[in-house]
């Protein structure tokens, strides 16, 4: 049986640490790298080709989210398992639309997780209880009243520079870190201000906490 080969993306070394072991000692998961932030797990796939990745949300630089939007555009049938602490409707329902293999939950994971790469990479969907709970309620609530999220306008890129710019970044360090000239950087944020109807950088990091782009931990 060909082995599952893994990428573990998270910004805390001992997390990693910990979800390697974890991996590790079942014989057909092979992890065959790590990344500490969004940029790095979108380079990492692109150079080892995992079948699964592990993802963390939120992270420094390019979260979770912004990361499996490129991920799966780049290379849709690399699978993303997100492993994480937040059980927030609005990042349930934004993975769920990119078509992640699973949403599981840190504080229910242990070794529940094994199973959950073995399932995803198999093509299963995985489910947190408490997460396919939100689901059910997600799915009932749309059936009854469908509303437009403003967020759903913004392009995949519009959505990397949205977190970054929410976060403080300046342009110069939106363009380093999506690898695009200053000049685009500073076009994709006024088409988002245009989007969004948004008309400071105060207004711009409020919608992100609403919408939670970001967080104030």
């Amino acid at each position: 049986m060909a082995s599952i080969r893994v990428l573990i993306a998270d910004d805390h070394a001992i997390v990693r640490e910990g979800i390697r072991a974890l991996l590790q000692a079942a014989d057909e998961i092979e992890v065959v790298g790590e990344a500490a932030d969004g940029a790095e797990a979108i380079e990492a796939t692109r150079r080892l080709r995992p079948d699964l990745v592990v993802m963390d949300i939120a992270m420094p630089g390019l979260g979770g989210l912004e990361a499996t939007l490129q991920i799966r555009k780049e290379q849709p049938d690399v699978k993303v398992l997100v492993l994480t602490q937040y059980e927030d409707r609005e990042y349930i329902r934004r993975f769920m639309k990119l078509g992640v293999a699973g949403y599981v939950l840190k504080k229910s994971a242990g070794a529940e997780l094994v199973a959950a790469v073995r399932a995803a990479a198999r093509g299963g969907l995985v489910l947190d209880p408490d997460v396919a709970r939100e689901v059910m309620r997600e799915r009932e609530g749309s059936a009854a009243a469908p509303a437009a999220d403003p967020y759903d306008s913004l392009t995949d890129r519009e959505k990397q520079v949205l977190k970054l710019v929410a976060e403080g970044r300046s342009n110069k360090e939106v363009a380093e870190l999506l690898d695009i000239s200053v000049k685009t950087a500073m076009s994709h944020r006024e088409r988002i201000m245009e989007k969004l109807d948004l008309h400071s950088r105060t207004d711009l990091i409020r919608f992100a906490l609403r919408r939670g782009v970001i967080r104030i931990e």
